[in-house]
């Protein structure tokens, strides 16, 4: 379980297929840190660091986690969000995520706001009755207010912080990010069926 609040940035080193999974080396501060078999967001999908080497690490995706993110665009260089989980007596700073990515969204348009940043998504019509107003959503694993919420397109605002600390600095129009719903809304939402 995480908080969606980015702890460090990392590069991917190297990418490699076999069968249908892939599997990528990724080089961070973060690495003399990790341990074999922690479990570690990636742009919001949590993934077991398999081995370590310095300052990288290596995880693999099978095809399921491919299918469902955007990871199986990942080539070396790309940038990623990082986040170990969370610790249970701390603070949850953003919001409860599972690191199980629902879908991707489609980024829109992205406004300079002189000062912070604004950016507009699409995501798939299946899940409108989990985005409100005003509500959380992770996006490439990064915790973020929802807000101008239509059918299927929401708004977000990035502060400074975020925007130099994360890989949204790099989202343009046209990009594909890894979306994971509000896991409260998801169970009330059930509960009504």
């Amino acid at each position: 379980m995480f908080t969606g609040i980015i702890e460090s940035l990392g590069k991917i080193h190297s990418v490699s297929t076999i069968g249908t999974n892939k599997t990528f080396w990724v080089e961070s501060s973060l690495g003399p840190e990790l341990k074999i078999d922690q479990s570690l967001s990636h742009n919001g999908v949590c993934l077991t660091v398999e081995e370590i080497a310095g300052n990288r690490h290596r995880v693999t995706a099978i095809e399921e986690t491919l299918e469902k993110s955007n990871l199986g665009t990942w080539q070396p260089g790309h940038l990623v969000n990082l986040e170990r989980c969370m610790i249970m007596n701390g603070r949850l700073d953003g919001h409860i995520v599972q690191g199980h990515v629902d879908a991707t969204g489609i980024c829109l348009e992205r406004s300079d706001k002189n000062g912070s940043w604004e950016f507009r998504f699409e995501f798939p019509k299946k899940f409108s009755h989990l985005v409100i107003e005003k509500g959380s959503i992770s996006l490439n694993g990064i915790s973020l207010t929802i807000f101008n919420v239509k059918k299927t397109k929401f708004d977000i605002a990035v502060i400074p912080y975020t925007f130099e600390h994360t890989n949204i600095q790099s989202v343009i129009p046209k990009d594909k990010v890894n979306l994971e719903f509000d896991i409260i809304g998801k169970y009330i939402a059930r509960q009504k069926i």
